[in-house]
């Protein structure tokens, strides 16, 4: 009898295993191959409340840094923006709105693939212009920084 319940409970603890081993999996395969909605992410990010979570980052009136100046065109800051973030890996441009100078960006991790927006905004600021940043995640509720991150270097890159 005794025999009987180590087997049991051995059979329960493994099956256990397994359905969670499907499960992380089945995860993964959702994040690395569920589309981004460009209705859902492909919005102002100076008309757009974000959450104040800390899974994001806003260079822009009321965010974590205000927006940036430059004397630069809209026509070259722009240029300049794609070119510096299509040139990171697993970068691509979900949606552009251009008569507003608006631009959707979606990078993935590299080890899980997970999804962040970056949406940007140029608008002609006198004989320059003005860029306002939202970098966030999709998934989770805290990026240890990488949006952060992202986006203060590439405002270094572009010397802003």
């Amino acid at each position: 009898m005794q025999r009987y319940d180590r087997r049991m409970i051995r059979r329960i603890v493994l099956t256990g295993a397994l359905g969670l081993l499907v499960a992380a999996a089945a995860g993964a395969i959702y994040v690395r191959t569920s589309p981004m909605d460009a209705a859902a992410w492909h919005v102002d990010p100076e008309t757009a409340a974000p959450k104040g979570s800390l899974n994001e980052y806003l260079v822009g009136a009321g965010g974590d840094r205000p927006p940036v100046v430059t004397d630069l065109p809209p026509e070259t800051l722009q240029a300049r923006l794609d070119a510096a973030l299509l040139a990171q890996p697993r970068t691509e441009i979900l949606a552009a709105t251009p008569e507003t100078g608006l631009r959707t960006y979606v990078q993935r991790s590299r080890l899980m693939a997970y999804p962040d927006a970056i949406t940007a905004k140029v608008t002609p600021e006198g004989a320059g212009s003005r860029l306002v940043i939202w970098s966030r995640s999709r998934f989770g509720v805290s990026d240890m920084g990488v949006n952060a991150a992202r986006v203060e270097n590439l405002l270094t890159t572009l010397n802003l």
